[in-house]
C-alpha cells in the first residue's frame, strides 16, 4: 500500500472535503471520478466506508482508496 501524507494548512478547525482530498493527492483525475468512487463505497475513512462526497476530513483521519493510504496531518 502506498502511503501519502497530506498536510492541512490553517488552524485546528481546518478541513478538506473528501472529493477534494482525492483530487489533491492525485488518487483520481477528475471531480466526477472522485464523486463516483465515493458514491460506490470504494473509499474508507478510518476503516469505515465513507459515502458522503463532501465529508469534512480533518487532521488525524486516515483515508484508504485503491491501494493508497492518505494520512491527514
Amino acid at each position: 500500500m502506498n502511503t501519502i501524507q497530506f498536510e492541512l494548512r490553517g488552524g485546528e478547525d481546518d478541513f478538506i472535503q473528501l472529493i477534494q482530498l482525492l483530487k489533491a493527492t492525485n488518487c483520481v483525475y477528475t471531480g466526477s471520478e472522485a464523486q463516483e468512487v465515493v458514491s460506490a463505497g470504494m473509499v474508507l475513512r478510518n476503516g469505515v466506508i465513507e459515502t458522503r462526497k463532501r465529508a469534512k476530513i480533518v487532521r488525524g483521519d486516515i483515508i484508504e482508496f485503491d491501494g493508497n493510504r492518505i494520512e491527514v496531518l
